[in-house]
């Protein structure tokens, strides 16, 4: 495996996808630093890896503070001397519709999603052009490919993570930077708890419930496989997307 020994950036990694990853990650030889801003959570993961035989150090990290984001940074380097890999994980998935004018949740979409996608660009991508070597990962959506009522303002967070990613490749191909979106459909995980719009958390609350025979959902560790899939990789190869999808998701 060439994820032995990679130094990991993981954000969002208090939680669902981000902890799945942070789990499978290290169980595979990779060293991890891992932000969130629940820090009793990064506490807790922290301790469990390491009892497994990791290496792991974390920091409370709200990305939509770029500061707290090169803080996050700057302990990869301070720990491992290098970073090899940025997970942009964190995400909230607030809904409603346009009409309801809440300028608030608006904001807090675009602060995380975007902002926080490009915090974490910034916080690294000096080190990894001096090492000529880096992989940035993003967690997008299939609500990044796809639009639908009452998501308008989360369907364009993601479909800008696309491209600002995209943007990433292109622009730093040359420096031997991979760029990977992972866009996941429906998964079980803590996600729910920030739609903040009662009719559509109920209506999307059975796929959150539903289990893995029923082919509705996906779990936290099937992403994080689809994440291994791309840091695994040889310089050479660039993953540019995984989209994953429950077997009977419609859109």
């Amino acid at each position: 495996m060439t994820v032995k020994d990679k130094v990991v950036i993981i954000t969002g990694a208090s939680s669902g996808i981000g902890a799945a990853t942070s789990k499978l990650l290290a169980k595979n030889g990779a060293k991890l630093i891992l932000g969130a801003r629940r820090e009793d959570r990064l506490q807790e993961l922290s301790a469990q890896i390491k009892e497994d035989g990791g290496q792991v150090f974390y920091k409370k990290t709200d990305v939509a503070d770029k500061d707290q984001v090169k803080a996050l940074a700057d302990l990869a380097l301070e720990k491992f001397g290098r970073i090899d890999v940025l997970y942009n994980n964190a995400g909230t998935m607030p809904q409603g519709n346009l009409r309801d004018l809440d300028f608030d949740k608006w904001k807090q979409t675009l602060d995380v999603n975007i902002l926080g996608v490009l915090n974490g660009i910034g916080a690294v991508l000096s080190t990894m052009e001096k090492q000529s070597d880096g992989l940035i990962i993003a967690t997008d959506s299939v609500a990044g490919h796809v639009v639908y009522p009452a998501s308008a303002v989360y369907n364009g967070s993601k479909f800008a993570v696309r491209a600002i990613m995209e943007g990433l490749r292109q622009e730093d191909k040359d420096y031997g930077i991979r760029s990977t979106i992972v866009s996941p459909g429906a998964v079980r995980t803590e996600l729910i708890n920030s739609i903040g719009n009662k009719d559509v958390e109920d209506s999307v609350r059975p796929l959150f419930e539903a289990s893995d025979e029923s082919g509705l959902s996906l779990s936290a560790d099937d992403v994080a496989r689809a994440v291994l899939y791309a840091v695994d990789q040889p310089k050479h190869v660039a993953v540019s997307e995984v989209l994953i999808r429950p077997t009977k998701q419609v859109v």
